[in-house]
């Protein structure tokens, strides 16, 4: 049986957990990944994974072959014979970390865009709105928004965050409408668990800082989930200026506290190594950085970009 297809099936059990994910991942049948794999073992002289009823983990000979299964398939594909891939040229698999609504409203027209460009990379994106471990879950890229990364990670910043404070119709109309920012202390504020559950900041014209803590009977690890409570009237909520301003431009939602600014968030790209990064991954990299300060699809979700007219392309 061909070897390097075998490691391909291996490597995809590995990553997924499961022959049948494998199956499905590669277009195959469960029998002939079965195959694969007991050849895979016959090779290595050894057995390479525990199987229970509930998922499948490596031996420790699965580990080492695991290692070197993954060598020889970049191997292979440095030996590639399509000629219109030049040397050096990005290609291979990414793995990219970032939160539902990053995805949705950004990175979603980003990775399309990045695609076209590089033909030979495919991207998996994995929604989790948690710091992932980049090393334990093989994740090439992670994307945060935050103003507090942990020391010890290597990071890019690629754009500033904006965020609006807004509501429904339909809870202003029973609530009133806030006009300064301590009142929202009195109104049911929906909060994210994760960024100022208890304290919301923010900037007024002068650029003098203002916080106000705030409570409410509704709090989330996920935004979108917020926002869509919102929109059903459920409070005031918190949100990225590129999730909320169509749905403010449409009438779904009210801006509130316009001439308060809340603080801002920088984004964030996480990777493990500057020294051994794959021409997949620095192209990525450049693409993004270029992609946040010159896309009108990122751009017009800017202020400025609004006050000059630009539409949104949400």
């Amino acid at each position: 049986m061909d070897r390097i297809t075998a490691a391909k099936v291996f490597v995809s059990i590995a990553e997924r957990g499961s022959m049948i994910a494998a199956a499905d991942a590669l277009d195959m049948s469960r029998a002939m990944v079965t195959r694969y794999l007991a050849e895979m073992e016959q090779w290595a002289g050894a057995r390479l994974l525990h199987r229970s009823t509930r998922r499948l983990s490596l031996t420790d000979a699965g580990t080492l072959t695991l290692a070197r299964c993954r060598s020889m398939l970049e191997l292979a594909d440095d030996m590639a014979l399509d000629g219109a891939v030049e040397e050096g040229a990005p290609r291979g698999l990414l793995r990219i970390s970032c939160s539902q609504s990053l995805a949705q409203a950004v990175l979603a027209p980003a990775m399309t865009a990045f695609l076209q460009r590089y033909p030979h990379t495919t991207v998996d994106m994995q929604i989790n709105n948690r710091a992932v471990n980049l090393v334990e879950q093989r994740i090439d890229l992670a994307l945060r928004i935050t103003n507090a990364l942990e020391p010890n990670l290597i990071a890019r910043q690629l754009a500033q965050c904006d965020s609006v404070i807004c509501a429904a119709p339909a809870y202003l109309a029973r609530h009133g409408t806030p006009g300064q920012v301590a009142d929202l202390a009195r109104h049911n504020c929906l909060t994210y668990s994760y960024f100022g559950k208890s304290l919301w900041q923010f900037t007024d014209v002068h650029g003098e800082t203002l916080s106000v803590p705030v409570s409410g009977n509704l709090s989330a690890n996920e935004d979108t989930s917020l926002l869509r409570a919102a929109l059903h009237g459920a409070g005031i909520v918190l949100q990225p200026r590129y999730s909320v301003m169509a749905m403010i431009d449409r009438g779904e939602l009210v801006q509130l506290l316009p001439q308060f600014t809340p603080q801002q968030m920088g984004i964030h790209a996480i990777y493990t190594s500057r020294q051994h990064m794959s021409a997949a991954l620095r192209a990525l990299l450049d693409f993004l950085a270029d992609w946040f300060q010159h896309d009108a699809s990122w751009l017009a979700h800017t202020p400025a970009a609004r006050r000059r007219g630009r539409v949104s392309l949400e």
